[in-house]
């Protein structure tokens, strides 16, 4: 058997699709007989999956993961057991021990943003911005799954495609372009792992279409949430008082899940986080080409 753990300096890293290494462990009779490092690349969701599958892993062990990364995984054969933190090589112990629970897809944003925001807080890491994408926050799913199963109709609904893309706003801002990153995005089309339109449009789409399409808030990331803006005191949050109001900060929930938040205020005993999107409320137009279609 093979276990693969999303690896950060000797940890379990706490979000799948962003993980720039794993630890793979070979096992046999029950115990791990060797390991090693490789490197994530920086692929996406659904090629992090490929990329398991391509080194035979049976096994993955990670923090955060959306239905969309679980649904990819699933259909790699791969089982999944979310929800780990600490140290890697306990967290693979544990595992074989039969003590590790799985939470499966755990990762949503406005229920993150609400868990943490309201209750327990978090820390404050710093946020480098990344792209957008037409996918949803950080590769967690805009809408639920069931068991991988596909929730809209098309020909390629349930199948893995691989795009180029370039989303701009109406006024002509561009926000994000695989094209200008040289790396295609590759999805498991119709469980969520997009954002509702692009995902209707890829789903009817040919191998070597381009199509345009302008997306109303309601198909792209939704209206803005108030719930989702909330206050916290500075001795909450450690790391706090460096952020900037105007930064993007990750914070983490109670399960030690990231998920990014906008500091939009602070004063001297206070912080105040936006967990909204930050495309939340605004019309989107994508220019999506479909390079291929597998599964």
């Amino acid at each position: 058997m093979k276990i693969a753990v999303t690896y950060d300096d000797g940890k379990v890293f706490q979000h799948f699709g962003h993980t720039e290494q794993f630890k793979l462990y070979t096992v046999e009779e029950g115990q791990i007989r060797s390991s090693e490092l490789i490197s994530s690349n920086g692929a996406g969701h659904g090629a992090l999956a490929s990329l398991l599958a391509e080194h035979n892993i049976d096994v993955l062990i990670c923090g955060g993961i959306g239905g969309g990364a679980q649904a990819a995984l699933a259909q790699q054969g791969i089982t999944l057991c979310a929800g780990a933190s600490g140290d890697a090589d306990e967290a693979v112990a544990a595992y074989l021990r039969g003590e590790l629970v799985n939470t499966g897809a755990n990762c949503s944003h406005h229920g993150e943003g609400h868990a943490c925001g309201h209750h327990d807080g978090g820390h404050c890491g710093h946020h480098e911005d990344g792209h957008c994408g037409g996918h949803g926050e950080e590769g967690c799913p805009s809408q639920g799954t069931d068991c991988g199963k596909p929730l809209l109709k098309g020909k390629n609904a349930g199948k893995i495609c691989k795009v180029h893309y370039r989303g701009s706003l109406n006024d002509g801002t561009q926000f994000d372009s695989s094209y200008d990153r040289g790396e295609p995005l590759e999805f498991l089309c119709g469980v969520g792992m997009m954002i509702p339109g692009f995902d209707a449009a890829a789903a009817e789409m040919e191998p070597g279409e381009i199509r345009h399409i302008h997306l109303r808030p309601e198909e792209a990331y939704g209206q803005p949430d108030p719930e989702a803006v909330f206050t916290l005191l500075l001795s909450q949050i450690p790391g706090a008082e460096q952020a900037r109001v105007g930064q993007r900060v990750y914070l983490q929930d109670t399960q030690g899940n990231p998920f990014p938040v906008l500091v939009t205020a602070k004063d001297d005993t206070s912080i105040t986080f936006d967990a909204n999107h930050e495309l939340a409320g605004k019309e989107l137009n994508f220019t999506i080409e479909l390079l291929e279609v597998r599964g």
